[in-house]
């Protein structure tokens, strides 16, 4: 059975991602629904703007792990599939690493 990953534009401009088994076109209409107690039901509609499939959970999770971690031009530009510009956020990130951490 698939595992999607998706982010999520609500309302507000605001991305959210997620995961689900239960398929999109399902989960979507969850959100919009307010089933959900948490971030997206205060940030009402959400519309469907980037997911990916996968086929074993484990990478999935690891997937929604990553993005949760990234700036909004990174999600913005893996939305728009601007792979270029993903590079180059990744390298700047990589170069220029945060100081309160050390690791970016």
């Amino acid at each position: 059975m698939p595992v999607f990953v998706y982010i999520l534009r609500c309302a507000d401009d605001r991305y959210y991602v997620g995961t689900t088994r239960d398929g999109l076109e399902r989960r979507i209409a969850e959100h919009n629904a307010g089933a959900f107690d948490g971030y997206t039901k205060w940030r009402r509609p959400v519309q469907l703007v980037y997911h990916e499939e996968f086929q074993n959970p484990v990478d999935a999770v690891a997937m929604e792990r990553r993005l949760k971690g990234w700036s909004r031009a990174k999600k913005e530009a893996l939305i728009r599939g601007d792979f270029e510009r993903l590079k180059m956020l990744a390298r700047n990130r990589a170069e220029h690493p945060h100081p309160s951490t050390g690791s970016g």
